[in-house]
């Protein structure tokens, strides 16, 4: 029949169904017996006990198959107080051996290795008062009391007073194999029936008292008085300055994730950690494979959101609640009581569309509250990422690294036809009067001309060459991250010292690179023919 002229009216959009809740008569999904508190997925309900068992063993099975962490090795925790650090921490005070409420009594299932924490202060940078901040410390020592963990408190200042050899990759020990994991942890396991059970806790306490005792910021009573004081006014003014000349949200968040980092490192290496452990959850690691993609940095994403993170070489980053998702945190935190400190951040209040994490975080969010399977997809994604550097550009310590984050350069002289590559390898042809109109520097005529000792000219000389020892030693990231910071003169004093040390370094090798003998192609294949 036709039906030509008549009016129809769509049907209205269906509204997505509802989530299932668990009903009175509905059981946990695991044992079949007790009473559901926790729904994680829809139609996956947990009484508390099962969805405790579940949630440690996503832990210890993402720490057991990687294998890691040896028993006996030293591994820092890097806690900020936020709900997946805190849950990670309190996860391994629980199987530790000396934890009255551990897990599983069972020697063969509990973590091996020696633990400490470290908290970084970063009031300073996020606009806290001095009272605001010794409230927060307060809180911050009443937590890592209870922990009972050997235990660092650093501020953020500190990084005014790092050495330029933080900036240095350190050479690696060569990685155990299988059988050498498994000989470690029979050994230990061995030891560990020798001995009983309260000679290893009486052995692991005096390892504990012993760790404490040459730490600064320890405030055990086992511990000696602490030589450092907090930060100089100096400091926090040189911070609190640096971070207000950044332009942009997005530089100050990426800036400081790079100076906390290399905080970090320095703790670890300074008190003989080979491992740190930080509390990325997968809801995290979604958003920042997503957002290092945005900010040019996808040559990294293994690094980056990858389990283990070996750039630094001696000092060796994992990720062991990359497994977790922010909603099993929130519900474990609830359901045991896991204490925490809420600090305010850069970002916070901020609008959606401030920064370039913001905005990410807001639409990856928005996405899984429609397609629950977002955040999964995307990590899954992430995992199939292989650390393969490019040919040349050095998976070996020789390689050129980035001056922050320490990855090896994403620039190659053979692939000079990208857009990055030309303005690599340009920009060390480029004048100074160039480099200061980029720079947004007035380009005034010189009245000398470089003639006598205070001309202007040869200052901003002085300045062009230091601002482009920097820029030519950052990968495409930082970079741009850069780009916002007017002058990089009030970076860290290491930063500008390991750049002007390495473009010495690069500059007398290629002084003597004409004096150094080189067997050519046809000495070399002479002897194979």
């Amino acid at each position: 029949m036709c039906q030509v002229g008549e009016d129809y009216v769509e049907p209205p959009p269906r509204e997505p169904p509802p989530v299932p809740r668990p009903g009175c008569g509905q059981k946990c999904v695991k044992c079949k017996q007790g009473d559901p508190v926790v729904v994680i997925r829809a139609g996956d309900a947990f009484c508390r006990d099962c969805f405790k068992a579940f949630y440690v063993h996503k832990f210890r099975a993402m720490l057991g198959k990687n294998r890691l962490i040896f028993p006996g090795e030293k591994v820092l925790l890097a806690w900020s107080g936020g709900p997946s650090s805190s849950s990670m921490v309190w996860q391994v005070l629980e199987v530790r051996p000396h934890h009255p409420q551990g897990l599983s009594q069972d020697s063969a299932k509990r973590l091996r290795f020696v633990p400490g924490v470290v908290y970084v202060d970063e009031g300073a940078a996020c606009g806290q008062s001095p009272e605001d901040r010794a409230k927060t410390l307060a809180e911050v020592k009443q937590v890592l009391h209870v922990v009972n963990f050997p235990w660092h408190l650093v501020a953020l200042e500190e990084v005014f007073s790092l050495p330029p050899s933080v900036l240095r990759c350190c050479p690696q020990e060569p990685a155990g194999t299988e059988g050498a994991y498994k000989s470690a942890v029979d050994s230990f396991l061995q030891q560990y029936h020798v001995l009983g059970a309260e000679g290893a806790e009486d052995s692991c306490g005096r390892a504990r008292g012993e760790e404490e005792r040459p730490w600064p910021q320890s405030q055990d009573p086992h511990s000696l008085p602490s030589p450092a004081g907090p930060p100089s006014a100096a400091q926090t003014e040189a911070l609190c300055r640096l971070f207000e000349s950044v332009r942009t949200l997005t530089a100050k968040e990426e800036l400081l994730q790079t100076l906390r980092s290399h905080l970090i490192l320095h703790v670890a290496r300074a008190h003989g950690y080979s491992k740190v452990m930080t509390g990325d959850s997968c809801t995290r690691l979604a958003i920042k494979l997503m957002t290092n993609l945005a900010l040019g940095r996808g040559a990294f994403l293994a690094w980056d959101t990858g389990f283990s993170d070996e750039r630094h070489g001696d000092v060796v980053v994992v990720r062991p609640m990359r497994d977790h998702t922010l909603k099993e945190v929130a519900f474990y935190n609830r359901l045991f009581a896991v204490p925490l400190v809420f600090t305010p951040a850069v970002d916070t209040k901020a609008p959606e569309k401030a920064s370039v994490h913001r905005l990410m975080e807001a639409f990856i969010l928005r996405l899984q509250a429609q397609f629950p399977s977002t955040v999964s997809t995307v990590y899954r994604t992430g995992e199939k990422l292989v650390k393969a550097p490019r040919d040349g550009c050095g998976g070996g310590p020789s390689g050129p690294r980035c001056l922050l984050c320490l990855c090896t350069l994403d620039i190659d002289t053979a692939d000079s036809a990208t857009a990055f590559g030309a303005q690599t390898s340009s920009l060390s042809q480029m004048p100074p009067s160039t480099l200061q109109a980029e720079a947004g520097t007035p380009t005034a005529p010189c009245c000398a001309v470089g003639e006598g000792p205070g001309c202007c000219w040869k200052a901003r000389g002085r300045t062009d060459d230091a601002q482009a020892q920097v820029t030519q030693q950052l990968c495409y990231g930082c970079r741009g991250n850069m780009s916002d910071l007017p002058s990089l003169d009030r970076l860290p004093p290491y930063i500008l010292a390991e750049a002007q040390l390495r473009s010495q370094r690069a500059g007398v090798m290629q002084e003597i690179q004409e004096y150094l003998i080189e067997d050519s192609s046809d000495e070399a294949e002479g002897p194979q023919s």
